[in-house]
């Protein structure tokens, strides 16, 4: 089976097959028993999200890994790749064969991306990777989300979302947080206090 290198978070020991075809639940179950030092934080229809600090096994679809030990950086594998090192913490987002076409902005706002202090990591026919700062006491502007996102918190952050009707939620992050957010959302962002970070994948 192919395999590639995917910058620093390759592992170079020795590689744990699973079967192509075997069903992605079967794969978290074997996973388990192998007590590989990785965890399941996120299953849905759309990614499924691992939080790891050593080798997976090959990959059953395309992912995105975001390492937490070098913050900020992310890469795009493929089905077959492995990911990650001994003793360096990643997150890996792979991508199931889920697609949705974005949904119409009729909100009468911009969509969230790109804005203000944004920077794209990457971009294919599956993600886009954005690298963003939240400015202490700087609103973001008011924005539409057209697809689901995976964000990966870089550091403690008090964000305070806040709709067009004016209701708030004040939402507190730790570094390495991790949360799936579905589209169709119309809100602005504020960091409140503390610094915030993160890294955002838009799937397709």
């Amino acid at each position: 089976m192919r395999r590639r290198c995917i910058a620093a978070l390759i592992a170079m020991g020795t590689t744990i097959s699973v079967p192509a075809l075997a069903a992605d639940e079967a794969r978290a179950k074997f996973m388990q028993a192998a007590a590989l030092p990785a965890r399941s934080v996120i299953d849905n229809e759309r990614v499924t999200v691992w939080d790891t600090t050593g080798s997976l096994p090959a990959a059953a679809h395309d992912f995105v890994a975001i390492s937490l030990s070098q913050p900020g950086n992310a890469v795009f594998g493929h089905a077959g790749d492995t990911v990650g090192m001994a003793g360096a913490r990643a997150i890996v987002i792979e991508l199931r064969d889920h697609q949705v076409a974005p949904i119409p902005n009729n909100s009468g706002y911009p969509n969230a991306y790109p804005r203000p202090h944004i920077e794209k990591i990457l971009e294919n026919d599956r993600v886009i990777v954005w690298r963003y700062r939240w400015n202490l006491g700087e609103p973001t502007p008011m924005h539409f989300h057209d697809k689901d996102v995976v964000v990966v918190y870089l550091e403690d952050s008090a964000l305070q979302s806040t709709e067009p009707n004016g209701k708030s939620i004040l939402n507190e992050y730790k570094s390495g947080d991790i949360r799936f957010n579905r589209r169709n959302r119309t809100h602005t962002e504020l960091l409140v206090r503390d610094a915030g970070s993160a890294i955002i994948t838009e799937l397709k």
